[in-house]
């Protein structure tokens, strides 16, 4: 019976269970024993070249694959049926001819959505698709529910970031999407071990939330009666190892920010984050930039970028301080106003930003370049020279000690990296964590606690250093041309 006929999903599942159930009276449910030997990208890749001739007179016979039934066409004695493995697809052609006439009849009661295991030979059909013609045919798994329908796909964008794996099974960008992800992962670590950079791993419960101007999570720890807090970046441990004597440290990480969901945020998110002792912020730059740019081309070949409505150029990163942008975009500032709190405060007030009375001119100035400069970042820019108040682990710039040696990369409009020379001095350090402790006293609930034991790491002594964390989800974006964070990772947060 057509599944087009029964009536439903309800019916269907009713349907399919019963085969099942039958299925298991004959204790062949669930088959465990079928080993896959060749892959469907494996078999088109390695024989494309051969004409229907050609392997008729290889006979390349002992063909195994297995795989979800994605398309069945039965034809009374013969049909063919494609299934599609983690490489692609491949299709099978099974007849009474070429396997046991009961073997045939159950074949043809099943459903798209199993999946079956194939073995047999290579040919080519009548109009050169390349085919196996199965000379065994084994249901490995009965699929219970109807796989999204095959014409309209699945549409609804709350059951794709719900139930991933429909998704996957069903859209092939949407897979490519992700395996484009890893190979971007693995460009950014080639680059970084071609540097010579280690690549180590950090605790992923602090007892003190740090490294990031963020909200943390909080779990407890019930053996130690404690409250931990999830990682909002793994910075101050790795510059612990700094101190310990590595020079040039990575971590791919996992961290965890109790802020909202949007398309440009998650809550768990991937974050690289890499130090270089004894380096400087340009040749720090010149490095981000190379390495964002054979990520590129790996999975675009290009170093052109489509970004939603935007074209991008990574060929080029521009660079301009956080001033000149300000300044740039406001012409009702002028630059003696930029360290003039009162007057920075009554311009933000202007523009519809709400200025806490706790802020310094410094925060109120970044507070103007997030509303009015950088959504209009659309082309690669290194944004430098951001003031000391917001970069309580950067180093002061030696020329101007109320900016810090700081740049944060931007494309599309979004932040993409955000880099610094490492803050060393360890009495320093400790009066900027005294700064953070009493903004977060009147109620900032992003500002860092003060870490005593980072303090007496730098007392030991650190390197000067330069480190940059570049979010991971958002490089994917860019690459593959997504608008929605949710799109670039497997499992997204979403609302109940």
């Amino acid at each position: 019976m057509s599944e087009e006929n029964i009536g439903g999903e309800e019916g269907i599942i009713e349907e399919r269970r019963k085969k099942l159930e039958a299925l298991r009276s004959k204790k062949i449910a669930y088959v465990n024993d079928f080993y896959k030997e060749h892959y469907a990208s494996d078999i088109h890749s390695e024989n494309e070249s051969f004409s229907k001739e050609q392997l008729e007179e290889k006979n390349i016979e002992g063909i195994s694959v297995a795989g979800r039934i994605v398309l069945k066409r039965v034809m009374g004695n013969a049909s063919f049926f494609t299934i599609r493995d983690s490489s692609g697809d491949i299709q099978i052609y099974v007849s009474k001819n070429t396997v046991d006439v009961d073997l045939y009849e159950d074949f043809k009661t099943w459903d798209l959505g199993d999946i079956a295991g194939v073995r047999g030979k290579l040919f080519r059909t009548r109009t050169e698709e390349l085919t196996i013609e199965a000379n065994d045919v084994v249901l490995i798994t009965k699929s219970i529910r109807p796989m999204p329908d095959k014409f309209k796909g699945l549409s609804d964008i709350e059951i794709r970031y719900r139930q991933r794996y429909l998704d996957l099974m069903s859209n092939e960008d949407s897979k490519k999407v992700f395996i484009d992800r890893t190979k971007i992962v693995e460009s950014v670590r080639s680059s970084l071990k071609e540097r010579d950079f280690i690549e180590v791993e950090t605790p992923m419960m602090h007892p003190i939330p740090g490294g990031a101007v963020a909200r943390p999570f909080i779990t407890k720890h019930n053996a130690l009666d404690r409250d931990l807090f999830l990682r909002i970046a793994p910075e101050l441990y790795l510059k612990r190892l700094l101190v310990g004597g590595f020079e040039r440290v990575f971590e791919i990480n996992r961290s965890f920010r109790n802020e909202g969901l949007s398309t440009r945020h998650n809550p768990e998110f991937t974050m690289l984050e890499y130090y270089e002792a004894y380096s400087s912020l340009e040749r720090t730059i010149s490095f981000t930039e190379s390495m964002i740019q054979k990520a590129a081309e790996t999975i675009n070949g290009t170093l052109t970028a489509t970004w939603g409505d935007d074209e991008i150029d990574l060929s080029k990163f521009e660079r301009i301080s956080l001033t000149d942008s300000v300044l740039s975009a406001n012409k009702d500032l002028a630059v003696s106003d930029i360290e003039d709190r009162d007057k920075l405060e009554k311009y933000a007030g202007s523009i519809g930003i709400k200025v806490d009375e706790n802020y310094g001119a410094g925060k109120i100035l970044l507070e103007i370049f997030e509303k009015t400069v950088e959504e209009n970042l659309v082309q690669p820019t290194f944004i430098t020279g951001y003031p000391v108040e917001v970069s309580p682990l950067s180093r002061r710039n030696n020329e101007n000690p109320d900016i810090a040696d700081r740049f944060e990369l931007f494309i599309g409009g979004k932040e993409i990296a955000n880099g610094f020379c490492e803050l060393n001095d360890p009495d320093d350090q400790a009066e900027r964590f005294k700064e953070q402790v009493k903004a977060k006293d009147a109620g900032d609930n992003e500002a860092m606690a003060f870490d005593e034991d980072y303090v007496t790491a730098l007392e030991h002594g650190m390197p000067p250093a330069v480190g940059v964390g570049i979010g991971m989800d958002r490089l994917v974006m860019m690459i593959t041309n997504q608008t929605s964070i949710r799109d670039v990772i497997l499992f997204p947060q979403l609302k109940s």
